[in-house]
């Protein structure tokens, strides 16, 4: 790797290195828009996010893309959905009409995607990427204002730690669904699509616990991990998390690459567009 000799910052992207410094915030903006567009898109859709053996009312198990768990609202006559039974507040309801495509992902997407947006990792990620702010250790970014607090974007960065319980919660909402998928109308068995949202709640709970603010939540505020037996504990838990904190970016990118390909998996098999291979025989 170049080594930057007497850096100094008078310009955008102004830098002595000589190496490709570029490659990396590059790689995450094209990343980071991809997997944008791709679920603004697929939440728009509201359609073919399910799949079953059956359309039968009273169906155990399926497929059922994270995108659209837990299916709040049901509108029934789309292709490609769960049974009506599947949801947990019943029909669609006349008053969400102002929602695109009926799609219940509307109403589920905003609760991980904060808890991502707001995290650590991806503040640097994407300030780097898109705010060049830097781009790049010893390079010149784009011209900051001064520093003067907490304000705007910074105080809105702090629901973190409020966006942290949700993702919590989705894990084990995803990990039911990861169960679910090894039934198909009652019976147990398993296909590809039940490895690849077994995978899914995996990486994320990976990413998730291994959260800055979780590292906090069960080891902060404390002096002296080894004066107490609940301090023991609490250094025993933080150790673990820890771990998982050491590979935050890796599990970041992993498990967003992955609820995007599970949704795309689900998709392309409800569509009939690709064929599960699973051992019900369907």
């Amino acid at each position: 790797m170049g080594t930057a000799i007497g850096y100094r910052n008078n310009g955008m992207g102004v830098t002595e290195r000589t190496d490709t410094w570029w490659i990396a915030p590059v790689a995450v903006l094209l990343g980071l828009l991809a997997f944008v567009v791709y679920s603004t898109w697929a939440a728009w859709q509201g359609e073919y996010f399910f799949w079953s053996a059956t359309a039968n009312p009273e169906n155990f198990g399926g497929y059922l893309s994270p995108f659209y768990s837990p299916p709040l609202f049901i509108k029934e006559g789309m292709n490609g959905i769960p049974p009506l039974s599947h949801a947990l507040l019943g029909p669609w309801p006349d008053w969400l009409w102002w929602l695109p495509g009926y799609s219940p992902a509307w109403l589920i997407l905003v609760f991980p995607l904060s808890f991502r947006f707001t995290c650590y990792y991806y503040r640097k990620a994407y300030y780097r990427a898109f705010a060049w702010s830097p781009p790049a250790c010893a390079v010149g970014a784009v011209p900051q204002k001064p520093y003067k607090g907490e304000s705007g974007l910074l105080v809105i960065q702090n629901l973190h730690r409020f966006a942290m319980y949700f993702a919590v919660i989705f894990i084990f909402l995803l990990s039911y669904d990861a169960v679910m998928s090894f039934f198909n109308d009652g019976v147990f068995g398993v296909g590809v699509g039940s490895i690849v949202l077994l995978i899914n709640p995996i990486l994320l709970g990976a990413y998730t616990f291994g959260c800055h603010s979780i590292r906090h939540l069960v080891g902060g505020n404390m002096d002296c991990f080894s004066c107490s037996v609940r301090a023991k504990t609490s250094h025993k838990a933080w150790s673990l998390v820890t771990v998982l904190n050491e590979r935050h970016q890796l599990f970041a990118w992993l498990s967003l690459f992955w609820v995007g390909f599970s949704d795309v998996y689900v998709r392309l098999v409800s569509m009939g567009v690709i064929t599960d291979i699973n051992s019900w025989g369907v």
